[in-house]
């Protein structure tokens, strides 16, 4: 399939050709999970994530050669409505961090077996405050997600997708709050740390930025209170669906930062698992919302990516067992 990028408009993502996963490599993959020698259904979840995989590979034996892991790194505007209790500074500090390779996911990476690059988006020029308009241009907006697009490995098996940006969790809340809607408070959680005044300033902040920005279609809501990386995350989501490559979401970040794409159509998360369940409270309202239940739930809330690398070792278990596995013909049982 021809790839569509760079999208010279959001509005092409409703329009995209998108493959589906292949229903005749799914059916070949369970028959095997029904031949290997265990009672069917007994290793759970890591049938299920050995037949998703399949589907999107369109094999019936899936492997993971080559996987790759992507941090995207945006700064907000949001932040000078004092919703966060460190400097957007951080934000930089934390790229180099990953780059020196100090951080929790390049461990992770190195131990789930995926290579990882950093993509920071125009730190030095934070978005604007949600609360007085959009946090986005068009352009912006549009060039960012080419920038996650474009960052996307076309030969990978598997995508790792994470994030760092100081201030992300209340544009994360906004745009759960905006897509999902119900109350304020089920979205806004304590990101890096926010005490009771804290929350109750992104509680204000998170309803002000919604309301300003009431009536807008899903993909304009990436606009208004969104970020670079969220836009970027959506991007790589999209170039991974149009190479029938799997995604794996971080947490609350990731997942809110898809919303816009579940809200305009649901169809473009199809090829997406959640990786874990953040300890965000929004999160599980999220996954709820997007028919989703996350391969692991160890109260984590790092971000990073680092929930999602962890699962990634979980798939590969899933693809080990279903792969190396004997079946009861093989092994002469029955």
């Amino acid at each position: 399939m021809t790839d569509p990028f760079p999208l010279k408009a959001l509005d092409e993502i409703l329009h995209l050709a998108l493959p589906k996963a292949d229903d005749a490599a799914r059916q070949a993959a369970r028959s095997r999970q029904d031949s290997l020698t265990k009672p069917p259904g007994s290793l759970g979840r890591l049938e299920d994530l050995a037949i998703f995989m399949a589907g999107w590979q369109r094999n019936r034996i899936p492997r993971i050669e080559r996987a790759q892991a992507l941090v995207f790194a945006g700064n907000h505007g949001v932040c000078a409505q004092g919703v966060n209790p460190f400097p957007q500074a951080v934000t930089a500090l934390m790229v180099a961090n990953f780059e020196a390779g100090g951080a929790a996911i390049n461990q992770l990476c190195r131990v789930a077996g995926a290579e990882l690059s950093v993509v920071a988006l125009d730190l030095d020029t934070p978005t604007q405050d949600f609360t007085e308009g959009p946090a986005m241009s068009a352009a912006e907006c549009l060039a960012a997600l080419n920038t996650g697009a474009a960052a996307v490995d076309r030969q990978a098996d598997i995508l790792v997708l994470g994030e760092m940006g100081i201030g992300n969790s209340t544009v994360s809340a906004a745009l759960a709050h905006a897509i999902c809607g119900g109350d304020v408070a089920d979205w806004v959680g304590p990101g890096t740390g926010s005490d009771a005044a804290g929350l109750s300033r992104k509680r204000d902040v998170v309803a002000r930025g919604v309301a300003r920005h009431a009536g807008l279609s899903p993909l304009a809501l990436l606009m208004a209170l969104g970020g670079r990386e969220q836009a970027a995350i959506c991007g790589a989501v999209i170039a991974a669906r149009m190479a029938r490559i799997p995604v794996v979401l971080d947490g609350y970040i990731c997942s809110a930062a898809v919303a816009p794409l579940h809200g305009a159509r649901r169809a473009l998360l199809e090829h997406c698992l959640v990786g874990h369940r953040s300890a965000e409270p929004g999160h599980a309202r999220l996954c709820a919302a997007f028919a989703k239940e996350p391969v692991l739930d160890l109260g984590m809330a790092l971000g990073e990516g680092t929930g999602a690398a962890l699962a990634l070792g979980v798939l590969r278990g899933a693809l080990a067992c279903h792969t190396g596995m004997a079946t009861f013909a093989e092994a002469g049982i029955g």
